[in-house]
């Protein structure tokens, strides 16, 4: 018995069945683009109660409001406030002001609005929640989220929220009043412990953050496992999945009643967790993770870190211990509000555009984190969340025009978005393949990370491809030819191709004739 489940595990073939990839296509949170949105640093409003002048007026103590051109800088710890000054400034994004660019994310062909933390909060990245049932009233509310939700869908996209739920704010009044009274109703939510200076637990040590106990079966009723939590009445109005902040923290068993919880709400509901190590080990407790390994690994060949071959190891290594559906579930990121941006980490364009190219050619999710389409900088917080720099957006723009391209071919290439990743096998080169259940839609990458052009023998794992079949660079005039289960390239330095199998040739009679699939 054990021999046979051997030879059959040996015998699996590595190319997706018509069925996997029919229910990966009408899966929504398979592959899907996702643009990633710092909310008051994206656009201000224009609507009334959402201009820079009402965003103004709405400010608190400590809490002082920036011109948009301007530029963040580290500010000094103020121990009065539990925070840094320059988590008090604003620069007057709203939710309006995102509605009013949804066609610029269109343009990038996004499929998925992820915003951070939009409950109400007293700092401008908001991961200090003081409610989590309130939409801050400065990014307009409710009713702004309700018509930013109306819109998304009018234009065929899906919204994303923060789910913040291991640390609240210190000006949370919940927190406050359980702070000053042990006996209120409230005390439950948050650690205890009288050897502290605080009297409290902050997150991460951060006297801003204090830690919600989910260890308390009441914590969790309210924020995921009732009918009426946080995450189900928010999937049950119109929002379409979570991200979850810093699941690590939560472990198996809670993240598994997170999934559960927002699926019993919304059957298709999207739980990605912000695990940011090697993406593998949380199958079945949420839908995805953090993959920052796939790119990494190319951004790491470019810059001489690390050599193609073992890159393509590597690569092999995340489909086979992950697992390809979740992979496929997972977010594939270069950058975000927490790390340094793209442009700062990988100055050099040629060096940019190939990890740019592995994020949106590799299995999963690419998340552009807002103006990293465009090459803004930032080499930390509070540089990496300036404001949106909308003068940057143009056609001359060689990151913008990357980006667009890049989406594109996702959309006109389906193996990118929903199909199984296998090893091309390079040496020189990294080098991946993805496919589908259908030949005409394999995919060959090749990406050089060197400074010379190379000539090499690459592998092609797909045996519906017949022997002599060319091979054609979409990005470029390219072209070789798959022989033997091969194909011998040659890349320039510093550069990436994106083959497709060339049917072109077949004119009269077609020798995939009882290959393809049928048309549908």
């Amino acid at each position: 018995m054990a021999l046979s489940a051997a030879l059959f595990m040996m015998s699996t073939p590595s190319l997706p069945s018509p069925a996997e990839i029919e229910s990966r296509r009408s899966d929504w949170r398979v592959g899907a683009v996702v643009y990633q949105v710092f909310v008051d640093r994206f656009a201000q409003g224009n609507t009334p109660g959402e201009t820079p002048s009402d965003f103004r007026k709405a400010l608190t103590k400590g809490q002082t409001f920036a011109e948009w051109k301007s530029l963040p800088t580290p500010g000094t710890k103020d121990a009065s406030l539990g925070c840094w000054t320059h988590e008090l400034v604003f620069w007057g994004g709203t939710l309006g002001g995102v509605q009013s660019k949804l066609d610029y994310l269109l343009s990038l062909q996004a499929d998925v609005l992820y915003l951070t933390p939009i409950h109400a909060a007293f700092t401008n990245h908001r991961y200090d929640a003081q409610d989590y049932r309130q939409v801050d009233a400065k990014l307009g509310g409710g009713p702004a989220l309700q018509r930013l939700e109306r819109a998304l869908d009018a234009k065929g996209m899906r919204l994303m929220l923060d789910g913040v739920f291991n640390h609240m704010g210190r000006t949370s009044p919940d927190f406050q009043a359980a702070l000053k009274n042990p006996q209120h109703p409230k005390r439950d939510w948050f650690v205890w412990n009288s050897a502290v200076p605080e009297g409290y637990i902050g997150w991460a040590g951060a006297a801003n953050l204090p830690e919600v106990n989910l260890d308390s079966r009441a914590v969790r009723e309210d924020l995921w496992l009732g009918p009426e939590s946080v995450v189900q009445s928010a999937l049950r109005q119109g929002v379409d999945g979570w991200r979850i902040d810093v699941a690590f923290e939560f472990g198996h068993a809670y993240l598994s009643e997170i999934t559960t919880s927002a699926k019993a709400a919304k059957p298709d509901a999207w739980v990605v967790g912000e695990i940011s190590g090697f993406p593998w080990g949380w199958q079945g407790s949420v839908d995805g993770v953090f993959n920052w390994t796939g790119p990494a690994l190319v951004r790491e060949a470019t810059l001489g870190r690390a050599s193609a071959r073992q890159a393509n190891a590597a690569l092999s290594q995340l489909v086979s211990e992950a697992g390809i559906d979740h992979l496929l579930r997972s977010w594939i990121l270069v950058d975000n509000h927490d790390t340094p941006r793209l442009a700062s980490t990988v100055p050099s364009w040629a060096d940019r555009k190939l990890v740019l190219g592995s994020q949106f050619t590799l299995a999963g999710s690419p998340v552009i984190y807002y103006g990293t389409e465009l090459g803004m900088e930032g080499a930390g917080d509070p540089a990496n969340r300036a404001p949106m720099d909308w003068a940057k957006a143009t056609e001359k723009n060689e990151d913008l025009s990357w980006v667009k391209t890049l989406s594109s071919l996702r959309r006109r290439l389906p193996a990118l978005r929903v199909g199984n990743q296998l090893s091309a096998s390079g040496d020189q080169l990294i080098a991946y393949v993805r496919a589908t259940d259908r030949p005409d839609e394999t995919v060959l990458v090749v990406i050089n990370p060197s400074d010379k052009e190379i000539t090499e023998t690459l592998m092609i794992p797909d045996g519906r491809i017949l022997s002599w079949n060319e091979l054609s660079d979409v990005l470029s005039k390219l072209k070789t030819r798959c022989i033997n289960g091969m194909a011998a390239v040659t890349s320039p330095a510093k550069s990436i191709q994106i083959y497709t199998v060339d049917l072109s040739g077949f004119k009269q009679h077609n020798p995939y004739r009882r290959i393809l699939p049928p048309a549908k």
